[in-house]
């Protein structure tokens, strides 16, 4: 798989953030079928870091209510990278 389709868009919420500063942790979105190893080398192309460790998370597809009825969101998979001791990446 070529980098640019296994990692989808980086995941900015509070906690993410407060990772990135404090343990120098990094989540994206990713491609269901990239494995670990499809991860770090995605990451270490795209933004040229040293990634120490990968940890992935499958997320099921949840039910939402809306007003017109239920709907399904679809799976998704979620990375959390660890890069090495004074490696950042330039989300912002």
């Amino acid at each position: 798989m070529h980098p640019s389709t296994v990692i989808k868009k980086p995941i900015v919420t509070e906690r993410s953030t407060a990772a990135m500063a404090d343990d120098n942790r990094y989540t994206f979105l990713v491609d269901r079928r990239a494995d670990k190893t499809a991860i770090k080398h995605a990451v270490e192309s795209l933004y040229g870091v040293s990634v120490l460790a990968v940890t992935t998370q499958l997320r099921k597809n949840r039910e939402r209510r809306l007003k017109y009825g239920y709907v399904q969101a679809p799976p998704s998979k979620k990375a959390i990278v660890r890069l090495a001791e004074g490696q950042t990446i330039d989300l912002f």
